[in-house]
């Protein structure tokens, strides 16, 4: 069910991707921030609401620490979520929590998760 899902994983990924160069991140950084479809961990669940198969992605760093998920429901749609987790490296109001993508199909939605930086 894993291969099912690869190039669509992959495109979600990129576009993720996408968001955090957008930020401004370094080349050196977004190759430690970038979501990697094959590097997440895969099991299938059973949405409650519609009762089809959701499979669940989940991305841990080398600690096991949780990094993100990515969710394909049986109905087309998705969502992902990818952890950031510093400051905005242009504008100092802003801290970058992650990243977010959703949509169905091959429509592709995604946007940086901001909040305000701690004030000194």
């Amino acid at each position: 069910m894993i291969e099912n899902f690869q190039s669509r994983g992959e495109a979600i990924c990129e576009r993720m991707t996408q968001e955090i160069q957008k930020l401004g991140f370094g080349d050196d950084q977004i190759l430690r921030l970038k979501p990697v479809y094959t590097q997440a961990s895969f099991e299938t669940s059973r949405d409650p609401f519609s009762g089809e198969a959701t499979l669940c992605g989940v991305w841990h760093d080398g600690r096991g620490q949780r990094l993100g998920e990515i969710k394909f429901h049986g109905d087309g749609s998705f969502f992902a979520e990818y952890d950031v987790v510093l400051p905005h490296p242009k504008d100092t109001r802003w801290f970058v929590e992650g990243v977010t993508a959703w949509g169905r199909d091959d429509i592709i939605k995604a946007e940086p998760k901001l909040l305000p930086a701690l004030g000194d």
